[in-house]
């Protein structure tokens, strides 16, 4: 599944450095505003030891894990909704994204210079927010006139629908709040789908400090969370040079030995992946045979048919059958052989919501 995640930020906070430490690709990290200009797209891997512990079993020829596109962003300053900056540019960008990462500075350091001249992270967000809110109320105060006249009739009950959702919409951002404020239900979605707001996409705050508060944050962390307390929002803590220099090492071991003297259990980029894997509302089934053992990536709550079809079209318009084996039972008695002698292996049908960590094979006919 082609999904997105938008790496956003002020100029000069490590969403570049950031970037690196997650994608092979290496965007050009430098200590000057407006130095990613076009955006850098990298296809990362999202760590699961589950596919380790299913290719341990089954010992396949290939192992294929999941994926989840991130996107690193120019930096976004002050009027970038009426085209300052890289305004227009910016603001596409963030647009094909589904989901935003928001890195805000939460580290001092007289050698890296802030845009506005001093470390104030909840000052940062508001000033993005503000640019993404003022972008999403010109787009839903044009559609709003569109749909005034037909909704003032009352003839047309789907546009008095969208009349009155748009109209919800745009109170929440004049009052300075974003989109997701509104929690729209999933019949009212559909009368902004078309706008691709902004503000509505799901957003995890990622708080960039220095080492010696990688592991309980510090006075910055703090007051980024006291101002996302309203908001349907994540906030994490990472370490962007310190990952970068995990990212650097060659080996598994010295990797471990650099986090084992940190302290930490894992680098922190690994839980950045989990956490925007969950921010999609993603979700993993997998494929488990002697050829290959692969991770396929899905949206939670999709039916047997749907997970199918990300294999190939034709699975999913074809489909049957979908045998079914839960990840703990296929670990617990070590094949799927002895999982089907034992009745662990189930036949599910096409109203069947797949778990994640079903390990799954389809019966499907073209």
């Amino acid at each position: 599944m082609a999904l997105k995640c938008g790496i956003v930020g002020l100029p000069n906070v490590g969403k570049s450095t950031l970037f690196n430490c997650l994608s092979n690709a290496k965007a050009q990290a430098a200590n000057f505003p407006f130095c990613t200009i076009d955006p850098n797209v990298g296809t990362i891997t999202v760590p699961d030891e589950r596919l380790n512990k299913l290719s341990d079993l089954v010992k396949p020829q290939n192992i294929v894990p999941t994926t989840v596109e991130i996107v690193d962003i120019a930096g976004l300053v002050k009027g970038a909704s009426k085209g300052e900056g890289l305004g227009n540019k910016f603001l596409g960008n963030i647009r094909e994204c589904n989901a935003i990462l928001h890195v805000l500075r939460c580290f001092d350091d007289p050698n890296v210079v802030h845009v506005d001249g001093s470390v104030n992270p909840v000052r940062d967000k508001e000033i993005i927010d503000t640019e993404l809110q003022l972008k999403d109320l010109e787009s839903v105060e044009a559609k709003l006139k569109k749909f005034e006249k037909q909704a003032k009739t009352g003839s047309d009950k789907e546009a008095v629908k969208t009349y009155q959702t748009l109209s919800r919409v745009k109170e929440i951002l004049e009052s300075g709040q974003s989109a997701r404020a509104a929690k729209l239900e999933d019949n009212e979605l559909q009368f902004v789908a078309d706008l691709h707001l902004l503000t509505i996409k799901p957003v995890l705050y990622v708080c960039n400090v220095e080492e010696a508060s990688a592991k309980n944050g510090n006075k910055h962390v703090e007051a980024v969370k006291a101002s996302i307390t309203n908001e349907n929002a994540e906030i994490m803590i990472i370490t962007a040079q310190m990952e970068s220099e995990i990212a650097a090492l060659e080996t598994y071991e010295e990797k471990q030995l650099f986090l084992a003297e940190m302290g930490l259990d894992e680098p922190g980029v690994n839980k950045l992946i989990k956490s925007a894997y969950k921010l999609l509302d993603l979700q993993t089934y997998f494929t488990a045979g002697v050829k290959e053992v692969r991770a396929w990536t899905i949206t939670r709550g999709f039916k047997a048919p749907q997970a199918a079809g990300v294999i190939h079209t034709d699975f999913e318009k074809g489909f049957i059958k979908a045998e079914v084996i839960g990840y703990n039972d296929f670990v617990t008695l070590g094949s799927e052989s002895a999982c089907r002698d034992v009745g662990k292996l189930r036949i599910e049908g096409k109203e069947y919501i797949v778990a994640d960590g079903d390990v799954m094979h389809f019966r499907f006919n073209v």
